[in-house]
C-alpha cells in the first residue's frame, strides 16, 4: 500500500510538474524609435531603455502622396553600439493612391543597403502601411513581391489594423508575412480619444482567433494635441508642432488604463501574442510622451505612483521654489501650492502660474496644463523671505 502511495505522489508531483512547464513565458517588451531627426538625447534614452526593452524597431524611410520618399536621420554609431535586434520600419502613407511595387521595393532594398553598409545588422523589416480594407488584395500582393525580393532569412512583418478583421482577405494577407503588429491607438476618429483599453482587448482576442502565427500589440505611451481645422475635422499635433494658431485639446494615453490592460494580458494572455511595443521612446524634452521613468514602470507591471513634494533651495534669504515628483507615474502641475512665510519682500510666479500673497502665505495658482515627469521637478517661482515654513505649506494636486 504504501508503494501505490509513493507512485500516486510521485505521479502528481509529474503532473504539477509539467504543468509548470507550460506556463505561457512573459510578454516580450520592445519600443518604436519613430523620430525623424536623431539628437544627442538618443544616446541616453537608448542607455536607459535597454534593461527593459529587447528590441528596437526603428523609423527607416517614409513615402507621403505629395512629398515623396523621406528617409529617417538615424545615428547608426549609437544604434551598433546598442546592440539589440534592429527592425527597420517602412512607413508607406495610406493616402497613397497605389503602390508600385517595384519602386518601393527598390527604395527599401537601399535604405537597407544602407544600414547594413554603416555595419548595422538588421532582425527584420517592418512595412507600415494604413490600407483601407478594399485594397488589401493589391497590399498583399506587394508584400508577395518584396517577400521574394527580400533575404529569404529576414523576418517581414506588418502593422496592422483593427479595420482589417472585418475583411475576408486578412487570412491571405497575414500568410505573406512571418508576424504582425496589432495598433489599437489612434486608429478611430480622434475626438473619440487616442485608445480605448475595452475596444484594444476586444480587437486583440479577435485578431488571435484569425491569424495562425505570431502577433505583436503596439501600445501608446504618447500624447497628440487636437487643433481645430478648416474642414471641421481636428489636425492632429504629436511630435512635431504644426505652425498653426489655436486652442489645443491635449490627448495623453494614461498609463493606469495601459498598466491594467497589459497585467491582463500577462495574466491571460491570447493565443499567438508574441508581445508588447511601446510606441515611442521618449527623449528629455518630449512633453507629449510618457517620461521613460513611467515607460519602464508600466512594462514591468511596477505598481503606479506620484509623489509630489515642495523642493525649496535657500541661498541666504533668497529660495527658488519647486514640486518635485519622485514617484513613477508622471503627474500633472499641481494645482495650487502654498507656502507659510515670515517677513517677504519680494516673491514672483514662472510662466505658467500666478501668484497671491499675503503676510504669511504665498499662494500659487496653476494656470494652464502641464506635467512633471517622474523623476524630475519643475520650477514655479521664487521668494525672498526671512523665512518659509515648509511643514506648513502644502502642495495640492
Amino acid at each position: 500500500m504504501l508503494l501505490v502511495r509513493l507512485s500516486v505522489l510521485l505521479v502528481a508531483l509529474a503532473l504539477l510538474n509539467g504543468c509548470e512547464q507550460t506556463d505561457a513565458p512573459p510578454l516580450d517588451q520592445q519600443l518604436y524609435v519613430w523620430q525623424r531627426q536623431w539628437t544627442s538625447a538618443h544616446d541616453a534614452a537608448l542607455q536607459d531603455s535597454r534593461a527593459d526593452f529587447s528590441t528596437l524597431r526603428v523609423l527607416a524611410l517614409q513615402a507621403f502622396p505629395q512629398a515623396g520618399w523621406s528617409r529617417a536621420r538615424v545615428d547608426p554609431a549609437l544604434l551598433k553600439r546598442d546592440g539589440r535586434p534592429l527592425i527597420a520600419v517602412i512607413r508607406l502613407d495610406g493616402q497613397l493612391k497605389s503602390l508600385d511595387q517595384d519602386d518601393v521595393t527598390t527604395h527599401i532594398q537601399q535604405v537597407l543597403s544602407e544600414w547594413q553598409g554603416q555595419g548595422l545588422t538588421l532582425s527584420g523589416v517592418e512595412i507600415d502601411h494604413d490600407a483601407g480594407s478594399a485594397r488589401l488584395p493589391a497590399y498583399r500582393e506587394f508584400l508577395t513581391h518584396l517577400r521574394a525580393a527580400l533575404p529569404a532569412a529576414l523576418p517581414l512583418s506588418i502593422t496592422a489594423l483593427p479595420a482589417w478583421l472585418d475583411s475576408p482577405e486578412l487570412p491571405a494577407l497575414l500568410a505573406t508575412v512571418d508576424s504582425s503588429v496589432l495598433q489599437v491607438h489612434a486608429v478611430s476618429d480622434p475626438r473619440r480619444g487616442l485608445f480605448d483599453p475595452d475596444q484594444a482587448r476586444k480587437w486583440v482576442n479577435a485578431w488571435s482567433l484569425i491569424t495562425s502565427k505570431p502577433f505583436y500589440l503596439a501600445l501608446p505611451a504618447y500624447g497628440v494635441a487636437l487643433l481645430p481645422g478648416a474642414s471641421g475635422a481636428p489636425v492632429v499635433e504629436s511630435e512635431v508642432p504644426v505652425g498653426r494658431a489655436g486652442q489645443r485639446r491635449e490627448l495623453l494615453a494614461d498609463p493606469l488604463q495601459l498598466s491594467a490592460l497589459t497585467a491582463e494580458l500577462r495574466a491571460d494572455p491570447p493565443t499567438h501574442l508574441a508581445g508588447l511595443i511601446w510606441f515611442r521612446l521618449p527623449l528629455v524634452g518630449d512633453r507629449r510622451a510618457w517620461s521613460l521613468n513611467t515607460l519602464r514602470a508600466v512594462a514591468r507591471g511596477d505598481s503606479l505612483d506620484s509623489r509630489l513634494s515642495l523642493k525649496l533651495i535657500a541661498q541666504d534669504d533668497l529660495y527658488d521654489i519647486s514640486v518635485s515628483n519622485q514617484g513613477n507615474l508622471d503627474n500633472a502641475w499641481p494645482e495650487r501650492v502654498t507656502l507659510a512665510v515670515r517677513g517677504c519682500d519680494g516673491a514672483d510666479a514662472l510662466a505658467g502660474y500666478a501668484l497671491q500673497q499675503s503676510p504669511d502665505l504665498l499662494t500659487f495658482t496653476r494656470l494652464r496644463d502641464g506635467r512633471i515627469p517622474a523623476g524630475e521637478q519643475r520650477a514655479i517661482g521664487w521668494a525672498r523671505c526671512a523665512h518659509i515654513d515648509q511643514g506648513g505649506s502644502n502642495v495640492h494636486p
